[in-house]
């Protein structure tokens, strides 16, 4: 009874090993292109229609006027030097980003990425360095000043 059964679940196993693996329907092929000449057989049921239709010139036309709404140029982390890439955030301009936005590289918030302009970087969405700078340097002198007059009066 034992090799019975044993048998029966030999013959499952290599049954559903053979067949999990193996397409039910035939799968479009992808033929290679070798010095910019396709390869592919005169007869291909691959079609261009597989990845979405081609837009029309209205949809191009409204495309690049939603584009001239934001900036054209690059935004920069100026943490880590991440360029920002539509593509990879899910094809939004960087503007649509919401504030819960993070560098995808280190982590840093939005606020901390800054537009470029040819080889220099322009200031950050919060203002830049500057109020962070005066208000420590604001902080030391009024701490150094409360410092020297504790001294001389208590």
């Amino acid at each position: 009874m034992k090799s019975i059964i044993a048998i029966i679940s030999a013959i499952c196993l290599f049954a559903t090993s053979t067949l999990a693996f193996a397409p039910t329907t035939p799968r479009a092929v992808v033929f290679p292109i070798t010095r910019g000449i396709a390869t592919t057989p005169a007869t291909s049921s691959t079609s261009l229609s597989v990845f979405g239709k081609r837009k029309t010139e209205a949809q191009k036309a409204e495309e690049a006027e939603r584009a001239a709404q934001f900036w054209a140029g690059e935004w920069v982390c100026k943490d880590c030097g991440y360029i920002y890439n539509r593509g990879e955030c899910a094809g939004m301009y960087f503007e649509e980003q919401g504030p819960g936005f993070r560098c995808p590289q280190c982590s840093g918030p939005r606020r901390r990425y800054a537009k470029k302009v040819g080889d220099r970087v322009g200031t950050t969405l919060d203002g830049g360095d500057g109020p962070i700078l005066l208000f420590s340097f604001g902080g030391l002198i009024a701490t150094i000043a409360f410092g020297v007059w504790a001294v001389q009066n208590l």
